[in-house]
């Protein structure tokens, strides 16, 4: 494994994803579970169950959000359509 160097470290840009979103909150991941398969029938919806809360007060939240991938794949066909109808007006 190569290991990176200070300068290299410090170059490296981190890009935040779209943000996720709780749309339930469980006692137990087995209901967690139960509602992210639910979820992941879904085309395009990235969901995950995370461990929260305050230390006296635990649960499992189901969290989603659109998949960026998919995201991008629009935006540039947008992009692509409205450049192609410039190009026709000329």
């Amino acid at each position: 494994m190569s290991k990176m160097s200070t300068e290299e470290v410090v170059k490296a840009v981190h890009q935040d994803g779209a943000a996720w979103t709780i749309v339930a909150k469980c006692a137990t991941y087995a209901e967690a579970d139960q509602k992210r398969l639910e979820l992941e029938m879904e085309e395009g919806l990235q969901v995950k169950v995370h461990w929260q809360g305050k230390v006296n007060n635990r649960y499992f939240a189901v969290k989603t959000r659109n998949d960026p991938s998919i995201i991008k794949r629009e935006e540039k066909r947008r992009r692509k359509a409205r450049l192609s109808k410039k190009r026709r007006k000329k």
